[in-house]
């Protein structure tokens, strides 16, 4: 028997546990065909023979300051066309999303989303078969008061100094390795 689709709204707070992610306000766009998550510092490197990508992300809209470090394997370089019409080649990963109490995988294109009102958008083939949207409401999952809390209590916990600057991979404060 086929578990019963979660619906969300237009919008919802998710998280992306695999990147050290736990709250990024998401657009859920049935529109767009794949889903998108802000990124900068974009770098494909190479860890064990396999290609991985690795990347900073602002989880926080207005949030300059509080930088994510992520990495992950590199799993396709596909060109993308945005809501403009411009074609761009992006780097695809692949990582678990999970929104309230449910979890599954999806992939993921990395763009820069700075100027967009979302950091990052859930498109239709990560909701095929799991989720619909009532495009009437927001946050049936959940509100979150203070996102920025949640980011700038765990780098209190590391003592991160000026800015938030996190390494997904390690949890620390952010520094030189080479490694993704």
């Amino acid at each position: 028997m086929d578990a019963v689709p979660v619906t969300l709204g237009w919008r919802e707070w998710v998280g992306l546990p695999e990147l050290g992610l736990p709250l990024i306000k998401a657009k859920v766009d049935t529109g767009a065909r794949t889903s998108a998550l802000h990124a900068f510092e974009v770098a494909c490197v190479t860890k064990d023979d396999a290609d991985w990508v690795r990347f900073a992300v602002h989880p926080l809209q207005y949030r300059d300051d509080l930088v994510m470090r992520c990495a992950a394997p590199l799993l396709d370089r596909r060109a993308v066309t945005d809501s403009g019409g411009h074609r761009e080649e992006r780097f695809v990963i692949a990582t678990m999303l999970a929104l309230g109490t449910q979890r599954w995988p999806i992939e993921l294109t990395l763009t820069d989303r700075e100027s967009m009102r979302f950091r990052m958008l859930i498109g239709r083939t990560a909701l095929a078969g799991r989720a619909l949207v009532d495009v009437r409401r927001s946050f049936l999952m959940g509100q979150h008061a203070d996102a920025a809390a949640v980011y700038l209590d765990a780098a209190a916990s590391l003592d991160a100094g000026e800015g938030v600057s996190l390494d997904a991979c390690t949890g620390e404060s952010a520094g030189g390795s080479d490694d993704p």
